[in-house]
Order: C-alpha cells, then structure tokens, then sequence
C-alpha cells in the first residue's frame, strides 16, 4: 500500500444514508464518446475471500499466498470483464468516531485478521501497484466511505463509477451511474454470464426497497456484520412495509399515530433513540476529501518489477500473462525479456 498523502482533492458534496487498463503510451480510443469508466475495489472484502477460496496455496518459499494470487487474478478478471478507464483498491484505516463515539461495540464481534493472511499483505500491497492500480485509504476512515465519496465524485464528473465489493451499505449510492459488480452465481443473469453489474432494481429485488430506502431499512432492521442492533421484533419484510407505506424512516417516526398496529407503534416510540443512532451509525460519508484525484487513477503496469516479483512468488501462469501483454503493448520490451 502506498504512503497516504494528505488529501487536497476534495468532493462535492452530499447526503445520503449509508445503510481496459491504460497503458503509459495510450493510443487514441475509438469508444472516446462513452463515459470515463472508474473501478473501485474493496481491498479487505477481496483479501479475505482470496484467502479464504485459496487457503492452501503458498508460494516458491512455502508461504502462505493465496490470498496474493487470488487478489491480483481477480483484478485481472475485473480488467477483461469491466475495461476500466481508472481504477483504485480502496482499504480500510480504522472507523470513524461518529460511529464508534455513539455505539462503542461496532463492529467488536469481529474476529482478528488470521495471521496466515496478515504475513500476505505487505506482498499484496507490493504487487497491486506494480500491476498499475493505485491504493487509496485515509486514517480512520473505512472503506466503503471513500468508496462513495469516489463514486459521488465520479458520477459528478459524468462518469460512471463499478463497485467490486459485497458491502450492502454501497447500495444505497446505486443508480443510472453506479453499479456493483458481482461474479456471485446467485447474481449472474445467465449460466453462460462471468459476471454482473447490479443496479437499483437488484436493491428492489433483494430488500423490497429502492436504494435511497436502504439506509433507513438497515436503520430499522439492524446489521449484524456491524454489529448494530435493530429494533426488536422488527424484520425486513415488515421494515419495506412501513417504509414503501410512508417513503421514509423520518416520516415514519413522524406521524407514529398513522400506523395501525398499536404494537408496532410501541415498538417504535420505544425505539426512537436507537433509532436516530442507527441511522447515523449507517450514514455514508459522501464528501470525504480524496486522497488522489479521480482523474489520477490510471492503471499503469511496472511490467519489469512486477514480472520479477511474480517470478521471485512462483506465480508462474500469471507472469506469462503479464509478459504476452507487456510484448503486445510494448513491443520493444522483446530484448528486456529474451536478451
């Protein structure tokens, strides 16, 4: 992971409730008409699930490196599948104080990262660069905030913004210009399909809400991952009910006395405090300073280091890949590789 800079790029801002590659030498694009297209990966969300797919993998030393090899192969599927224009992997630095100020045990469910995973990331964080994507992360500040503050800004921009994570609370930002992508079977459109860019009917489909809804829904109903509480005896279905009922918590809240049930009544007046809590616990940071601009974000390959690094890890198949691409790209780097 690079050094974090201080941020001077900062973006517009917003509320909302949380709830290929570039070459250096980039030749003229034929699709220069079609919006400038922004890959944001969820760098924890894609180290776990490659480690945890890949848990027997070392490499030439008898490391453990599976969490390394199925990170850069997953970016290189993003880079066939997507065609980015600009690209980061974001990270989580820590929470914010706002959520762990209000609901000290946030998260505290969490189990530690396994240390066979932890000894993989200074290696990741050598090679993502090295493959041409930047690292982005700001102190105290989780990685779904900034990725919404870099879609936000993207969007702003005309863009269109591709969100690689499974994080639910980023589908509240979905709309015309922000998709999430997916390779997740349950989401494929067909059998035949690599992968998904899910949209704000897949919000409908999965939580019975639109996505700006979301945020209030997990404000009623809880998250667990998160650790935070919902309202008792209130699930997700009768959570969509009130609000496609009222379109919003607030107006929920406000008028209590229109809802029938005088036990749901109940249980939301009851509710009222750990109610606004959770809807500021789930609130997306949409405005947060950027730490490199959108428009920095190439994806630039170091061909030489990262061929000798994937050489040095044993990563045989995907060195060969990235020497056919660099002979495609540059033509001239034949002597750099047969002498």
């Amino acid at each position: 992971m690079r050094k974090c800079v201080q941020p001077v790029h900062p973006a517009p801002k917003h509320t909302l409730r949380r709830g290929g590659g570039l070459c250096q030498n980039r030749r003229p694009n034929p699709l220069s008409h079609l919006p400038v297209k922004l890959l944001l990966v969820d760098g924890y969300y894609y180290a776990y699930r490659s480690f945890h797919a890949l848990i027997g993998l070392t490499n030439s030393r008898g490391e453990p490196a599976g969490a390394v090899y199925g990170f850069l192969k997953a970016l290189r599927r993003m880079q066939r599948d997507l065609n980015p224009d600009r690209a980061a992997v974001v990270w989580d630095m820590g929470t914010p104080a706002r959520r762990t100020d209000l609901q000290p045990e946030y998260k505290a469910q969490r189990a530690e990262m396994p240390e066979s995973l932890q000894s993989q990331l200074p290696i990741l964080r050598e090679l993502i660069p090295l493959l041409g994507f930047s690292s982005v992360f700001l102190p105290d500040t989780e990685a779904d905030d900034l990725m919404a503050s870099y879609a936000v800004a993207a969007q702003d921009r005309g863009w269109e913004a591709i969100l690689a994570t499974a994080d639910k609370d980023l589908y509240q930002i979905v709309g015309p210009k922000i998709r999430i992508y997916s390779t997740q079977k349950t989401d494929l459109p067909t059998p035949k399909d690599t992968h998904a860019l899910l949209e704000a009917e897949t919000v409908q489909r999965k939580w019975g809400v639109a996505p700006a809804q979301l945020g209030d829904l997990l404000s009623l109903v809880g998250d667990s991952a998160d650790n935070i509480a919902g309202v008792q005896g209130i699930g997700p279905k009768g959570a969509a009910n009130l609000l496609n009922a009222h379109g919003s918590l607030n107006a929920v809240m406000a008028n209590l006395a229109a809802i029938e049930s005088v036990k749901l009544r109940e249980k939301l007046a009851a509710a009222r405090d750990q109610i606004i809590q959770n809807q500021e616990m789930v609130r997306l940071d949409l405005d947060l300073p950027l730490p490199s601009s959108p428009e920095e974000l190439f994806i630039k390959p170091q061909y030489e280091p990262l061929i000798a690094a994937l050489e040095r890890e044993g990563f045989r198949s995907l060195k060969a890949e990235m020497e056919k691409e660099w002979l495609q790209k540059v033509p001239s780097a034949q002597g750099d590789l047969f002498g």
